[in-house]
């Protein structure tokens, strides 16, 4: 009977201990949050597929996210990316959360919603803290929810049942740092009249970014990312323009956190109007700004500001890769931060000092009535733009880059809209008298660079790999007919027009082969319309840089023009690879990490506008997924999942 006791007393000791130790949350095979890690360094150190081998990938098995057609449409779940955390897939779907076998596509247990979608691409873990088990965390609306990660039932441990409703609205993934979950915001306005409709959503809500406890759900901080009077940055908001005022948020996929430090890496946007800002004259901190901040109280350390006065809707969608740089000498933990510029900013993380030098260079001047230009604007020195960064007639395609009659219809509305560019910020020209017909024409355009699909790393090799997209924005200044002086509301006395008849008034042109046939509507700059670029961080080079996509439409020798027209960012592994979707021409690829050298792809049933992942199964085996989806009302779409043979 004593030993009886014994063991059970020996029982009982080892719970205790086990509970008073968080759960490991991932293996060295896991792929546990969003950007793999909370460096977001996308980089698996994976090595059972590799360069030599990548070859012979097919597909393991799927799993259809509208059978039979039914549920919401697939534009809920086209970005989704998975996690994998200790022998569980866990993504959303739509207005349902999953739990899969990761070695199958087996479903363990699947949440829905009552009411409202869930996050769009993704949901965070976390391992639990010895008291509360672990949790999954996601966003609907204005709540966010967490449910126990082994039923995926609601805890009533956190919140209300499970639940606690937050000032803002989010879409995206939460970030999780020990026991504290961090949230961006998807909120725009003040009523823009401009091209962007979904602006009036949430007009004149501050774009805070918030942080709550993991256990209880109290809310622990949050972040003004319009600074308030008394705050830095409050004097860049010229009168009173700060009260009020929507956008200036990160509301991107997640943040960027160094553990070993504490601190949180926040990408902010850009501030509302996107194109005119008579209204809010000066800077605008902390719009288009990295922030740092203390991760358990929301204290600034420090910031850089990529776009003063922001008027060309850039953003600075990405959450930032975090590497060890080894620059003249020095090993230096930096932060890597890219965005719709088209540019990339290596800063010391920890007291923000650029790597490379970065230069306040002059920039164009434009003419609207009440506006307030930035002088200047800040430009690397290294890297170098991976993107298109300027354009003139002479980069227009040629019957040598797509058809002749392409480049013919290229070149007459180049001729017909008077474009013009003065590099890279270009002002919007002005419309004010019938006669004025000048059209910007900047690049990159409103849609990247790079954009919310961010980087990937290889911290052996101190690369980060980013696709950017080559396409341009064009359009004019024009008074708007809306607005009263008399009685000045949310409506600006100008807003932006586009004489290409689309949103963001893109440069390009039907393109039909010498029959007549439409082949499409291809950009009309010169290839590459998207790339894949590596970029060495310790250097400041770009070490390789390839077209990402291709054309079959065109005759072969052609074809490797790159494919914009779809978002979402790449993953690297130990095993020497780069796999990305992203491109308009549904295909799925790897490339050789060291030299760019396309190494495998497979065509979709729909575009890939998610980041892949890549993880170890149970049985040992290492497998490639990505979202396959679109739009559409398609009953195929699914998860994709592949793996040697």
């Amino acid at each position: 009977m004593r030993i009886a006791w014994m063991i059970v007393l020996a029982a009982v000791a080892a719970l205790f201990v086990s509970l008073a130790q968080p759960a490991r949350a991932q293996s060295a095979g896991d792929w546990p949050m969003y950007g793999h890690d909370l460096a977001s360094t996308r980089f698996s150190p994976l090595t059972q597929i590799n360069a030599g081998n990548v070859a012979k990938l097919a597909q393991a098995w799927s799993y259809p996210m509208r059978p039979g057609g039914v549920g919401p449409s697939a534009g809920a779940f086209s970005q989704v990316t998975p996690i994998v955390v200790r022998g569980v897939m866990y993504l959303p779907a739509g207005n349902r959360v999953i739990a899969l076998d990761p070695e199958t596509g087996k479903e363990i247990w699947s949440y829905q919603r009552k009411k409202g979608l869930v996050s769009a691409r993704g949901v965070a873990y976390w391992p639990g803290d010895g008291q509360s088990g672990a949790r999954l965390f996601f966003t609907s609306g204005h709540q966010m929810v967490a449910l126990n990660a082994k039923t995926g039932q609601p805890d009533p441990g956190f919140g209300e049942n499970g639940e606690i409703a937050m000032d803002v609205p989010f879409a995206e993934v939460p970030t999780i740092y020990k026991n504290v979950v961090i949230v961006g915001a998807n909120v725009y306005g003040p009523g823009e009249t401009n091209l962007h409709p979904q602006d009036e959503v949430g007009a004149g809500i501050p774009g805070d970014s918030r942080a709550y406890d993991a256990r209880t759900g109290k809310k622990l901080w949050d972040f003004h990312t319009i600074a308030q009077p008394g705050e830095v940055g409050h004097d860049t908001w010229g009168g009173d323009s700060w009260k009020g005022r929507g956008g200036t948020n990160v509301w991107s996929m997640t943040v960027t956190v160094d553990e070993q430090r504490g601190i949180v890496y926040m990408p902010v946007g850009g501030p509302a109007a996107n194109y005119y800002g008579g209204d809010r004259p000066g800077d605008n901190l902390f719009s288009n700004t990295l922030v740092a901040v203390d991760a358990n109280t929301g204290k600034l350390k420090w910031y850089f500001q990529t776009v003063h006065h922001e008027l060309w809707d850039f953003d600075l969608p990405p959450e930032p890769v975090l590497l060890d740089v080894t620059h003249d000498g020095k090993k230096i933990p930096a932060v890597i931060q890219t965005g719709k510029i088209g540019y990339v900013f290596v800063f010391d993380r920890v007291t923000g000092k650029p790597v490379f030098s970065i230069e306040e260079r002059p920039v164009a001047k434009g003419g609207a009535p009440g506006e307030q230009y930035s002088p200047t604007q800040p430009f690397p020195v290294k890297p170098p733009p991976v993107a298109r960064v300027t354009i003139s007639r002479d980069d227009i395609v040629t019957a040598d880059d797509t058809t002749p009659e392409h480049a013919k219809a290229c070149q007459e509305l180049w001729d017909k809209s008077n474009f013009y560019n003065e590099g890279p910020y270009t002002p919007w020209a002005l419309h004010s008298t019938p006669a004025d017909t000048k059209t910007t024409l900047i690049f990159p355009g409103a849609t990247g660079g790079a954009n919310w699909g961010g980087a990937a790393s290889d911290p052996r090799m101190g690369y980060v790999f980013v696709n950017m997209q080559n396409s341009g924005s064009s359009g004019w200044l024009e008074k708007n007919p809306k607005y009263n002086a008399a009685a000045p509301g949310k409506e600006l006395a100008y807003h932006r027009g586009s004489g290409a008849g689309s949103q963001y008034g893109a440069f390009s042109a039907p393109a039909k082969d010498a029959g007549g046939k439409v082949l499409g509507n291809w950009p009309c700059q010169k290839p590459p319309w998207e790339s894949l670029s590596a970029v060495n961080v310790n250097t400041g080079e770009i070490a390789w840089q390839v077209p990402l996509g291709i054309t079959e439409e065109l005759p072969e020798a052609k074809q490797h023009t790159g494919r914009a027209g779809a978002f979402a960012g790449p993953i690297a592994t130990a095993g020497g690879l780069v796999f990305i979707g992203a491109t308009s021409d549904n295909m799925f690829r790897a490339f050789d990490s060291k030299t760019g050298k396309e190494l495998w792809s497979t065509k979709l049933a729909y575009t890939a506008t998610a980041v892949p992942i890549t993880y170890q199964g149970k049985n040992g085996k290492q497998y490639v997924a990505i979202m396959a989806a679109s739009g559409s009302q398609g009953n195929d779409q699914a998860l994709m999942v592949y793996a040697l043979p």
